[in-house]
């Protein structure tokens, strides 16, 4: 996925910058970049996060740092901020999405005779392809809005020059982009968590496709957002941090109201709810509380050296991490009926092994409630998971079992409660071991976040999106 955070303020900025940055490091696990922009130009530093968290990268570095303007970035892809020299004049940049069509523009720019600088395993940087956009454009603005229009995907961008911060939300803003503000300066964020503890109050929800101009002063609308949107509804169900708001909407209450919604039409006898760490805790604590049936931790996230679960890149070391961080507490297990709300299940390989583990230490049933329908179709707007290939969905691969081509009835599959789904689900629960298995249903999800289902998307679900 990725996040950026942006400053501009009337006196040193590099601790806001710093700690705002580091307000999401749950969305990126490969690259972080900071960018300050003082009196002798642009200073910038940027390291690898794969196997550390970004403040012990970063935090030696600070002294070095100075500026009353600046940027950065977590990132899951390429390296980042960039600094590009144009006919617009000199300017860093960070952006977050997914280009579908990035071969495409890339051969279109071959043929203009132009060349790219940064290529990391024969692949063109993503960021730079956006740099390059922007240059084609005679000025900022219409350089940004030649991004939005050309890119198939999706991409949010802050843009770095002399004296401001431009800051674009996609076009269709599947990504979140918050205004927020202070004596002194206004910031930037992907998201509102990083506002409280530096200081800063909300201002506004950047709309799609718009572009504003921030400087230590004030905030400029330059485009004003377009009518449609569709924001990712995974914000709410699992990356994002639970302290946010995205369109008015914290995490933590969406959460909260889509575990009460998932508690409805469950009548089986249980003696506990608990929630799988982290981001199943607040689904769970709403189904709790909605029955009136005690919450426990059965299982523990070791944090202080573990970082999150799909960290780092390999696949098989990816599952050992899952594995050596979550820690199973025996005496809330033995004996016990338990129910667990999850965010969602992908693969189900990490889920499969944690449910085995609960029987092994003595659980006489384990239920299973995912707070969103089944995933059946890889995302193609975000590069929010490593592991949304088709092939890797429990569901596809249930598909691909009882189907001779995996793509037919696809639709049917993804409505709720047809004799397909539920044989779909029922063959998901058998394969991972549990008593039962029920995932929420697409219209109570959408109810719980709060949103017209036309403003979300839910194409990983059933498939629907604009483009």
């Amino acid at each position: 996925m990725g996040g950026m955070f942006g400053v501009a303020s009337k006196k040193d900025c590099v601790l806001e910058l710093y700690y705002g940055t580091d307000y999401h490091s749950h969305l990126g696990t490969k690259r972080g970049g900071l960018c300050l922009k003082n009196g002798e130009g642009y200073s910038r530093s940027i390291h690898n996060i794969e196997n550390d968290y970004f403040r012990s990268k970063f935090e030696s570095d600070l002294p070095k740092l100075n500026g009353t303007i600046g940027l950065g970035v977590i990132s899951d892809t390429d390296t980042q901020p960039l600094i590009i020299g144009s006919h617009l004049g000199t300017f860093a940049l960070v952006a977050v999405g997914k280009i579908n069509n990035l071969e495409e523009l890339g051969e279109k720019a071959y043929q203009k005779k132009m060349h790219f600088s940064e290529m990391s395993g024969g692949e063109l940087h993503p960021t730079e392809l956006v740099a390059m956009l922007i240059c084609e454009g005679d000025s900022f603005v219409e350089g940004i809005s030649r991004v939005q229009e050309s890119i198939q995907g999706s991409c949010s961008l802050l843009l770095l020059t002399e004296d401001s911060i431009y800051a674009a939300r996609d076009k269709l803003g599947r990504t979140p982009l918050i205004i927020g503000k202070k004596e002194g300066a206004f910031a930037v964020t992907s998201e509102s968590c990083a506002f409280p503890n530096l200081g800063f109050e909300f201002e506004k929800d950047v709309g799609p496709g718009e572009i504003v101009r921030l400087t230590a002063d004030g905030c400029e609308q330059c485009q004003a957002p377009g009518e449609k949107m569709q924001v990712c509804s995974f914000l709410w169900v699992y990356y994002g941090y639970p302290a946010s708001s995205y369109e008015g909407i914290n995490v933590e209450a969406a959460r909260n109201r889509c575990g009460a919604v998932l508690s409805e039409n469950n009548h089986i006898e249980i003696d506990y709810v608990a929630g799988i760490p982290d981001s199943g805790i607040g689904h769970a604590v709403g189904y709790a509380n909605k029955k009136g049936i005690p919450y426990i931790r059965p299982f523990v996230k070791y944090t202080p050296t573990w970082p999150r679960s799909f960290m780092p890149q390999n696949q098989e070391q990816r599952d050992l991490v899952a594995k050596m961080k979550l820690i199973p507490i025996k005496d809330l297990i033995r004996d016990k009926r338990l129910l667990f709300c999850e965010d969602s299940i992908v693969r189900g390989t990490q889920l499969q092994d944690n449910i085995r583990k609960l029987f092994d230490y003595g659980a006489r049933e384990v239920h299973m409630r995912p707070a969103c329908p089944t995933l059946i179709y890889p995302c193609e707007f975000l590069n929010f998971s490593t592991s949304r290939s088709t092939l890797d969905l429990a569901g596809r691969k249930v598909i691909s079992e009882i189907e001779e081509k995996e793509t037919d009835f696809l639709e049917e599959y993804a409505r709720a409660d047809s004799p397909k789904n539920l044989e779909m689900i029922a063959r998901i629960g058998q394969r991972l071991g549990l008593t039962s298995l029920a995932y929420q249903k697409l219209d109570n999800l959408v109810t719980a976040i709060g949103l017209p289902k036309d403003r979300l998307c839910t194409h990983c679900w059933d498939g629907s999106s604009y483009y």
